[in-house]
């Protein structure tokens, strides 16, 4: 069982979850100044999604933690991060397969199944560690997605 302390995010919702899982993937940075990360390398990736809203579904749930899973680890899990070409590039800095750009994709994915859920749950904080010394939070900048 995997038991870390996140960071934690103020938002006004009355229901906040985390779904945490392990994605084991690999990925390289095109960019010289990425070193040996040139190279194709591997990682066992430990995600939290922390999720926030005020209102559950009709199943009581604000949303179902067996729907988390599906969505990010059936699809990134033993993948080339570098292949999910509709996330990442290989010729975009802003798009590298970096922790800073899984992070920020994993909750692109989330938010857009999200936003089709009547419920309207936010994802309000995406934490991914890449190693057991490094690890990036992100969070949406445009505040009015989180309201």
């Amino acid at each position: 069982m995997m038991q870390q302390i996140y960071p934690q995010v103020q938002h006004p919702f009355q229901f906040e979850l985390n779904k945490d899982m392990h994605i084991a993937a690999a990925h390289y940075i095109p960019h010289e100044d990425a070193g040996k990360c040139q190279k194709v390398h591997g990682h066992t990736y430990f995600v939290n999604i922390t999720i926030a809203g005020d209102e559950l579904d009709e199943s009581g749930f604000l949303v179902n933690f067996a729907s988390l899973k599906k969505l990010i680890h059936n699809r990134f899990d033993h993948s080339l991060l570098n292949e999910h070409t509709d996330l990442f590039s290989d010729k975009d800095s802003n798009y590298f397969p970096t922790t800073e750009g899984v992070a920020r994709a994993i909750y692109e994915v989330i938010q857009k199944d999200l936003n089709t859920k009547e419920n309207k749950p936010k994802c309000v904080q995406v934490f991914v560690r890449e190693t057991p010394t490094s690890y990036v939070v992100f969070r949406p900048k445009n505040k009015e997605e989180q309201v």
